[in-house]
């Protein structure tokens, strides 16, 4: 289990947010709580939540696993200005629904994804005339 560090020393600050606020955000940009970053780390939520609010320092060795248990590149948890733009990772509440589509049979799949093709085309369709006005 990680120990607190005993040195005094502030947060590091590296731009805008906090190491821990960075940490946060890549877990919230792709829709992963802290029970799931910290059951595919192999620690408790508690611990995750520690890094989260700066309570813990993060190692080498805990940069690595939250990189990977993330998918990002260490860089981008240790030097935010230098990383490439967050890939956008869909909600969980879209995600949830596509595996819902995911599970039906190839013609169910195919009908809701026409379905849901007419239902959009509309809604872009209405949109695009809401804004001429």
């Amino acid at each position: 289990m990680p120990r607190k560090s005993k040195l005094k020393l502030p947060p590091l600050k590296l731009g805008d947010e906090s190491l821990g606020q960075r940490l946060a955000r890549l877990r919230k940009e792709r829709g992963i709580t802290q029970v799931q970053l910290a059951k595919k780390i192999g620690i408790i939520q508690s611990l995750v939540s520690a890094y989260e609010h700066d309570r813990l320092r993060l190692s080498a060795e805990m940069a690595v696993r939250f990189a990977l248990a993330l998918g990002v590149s260490t860089d981008q948890i240790l030097h935010p200005k230098h990383a490439p733009p967050a890939e956008e990772v869909p909600s969980r509440r879209v995600r949830r629904r596509m595996k819902q589509i995911e599970s039906l049979p190839p013609r169910q799949q195919a009908f809701v994804l026409s379905t849901l093709d007419v239902i959009l085309k509309g809604a872009l369709d209405q949109a695009a005339r809401s804004s001429e006005r």
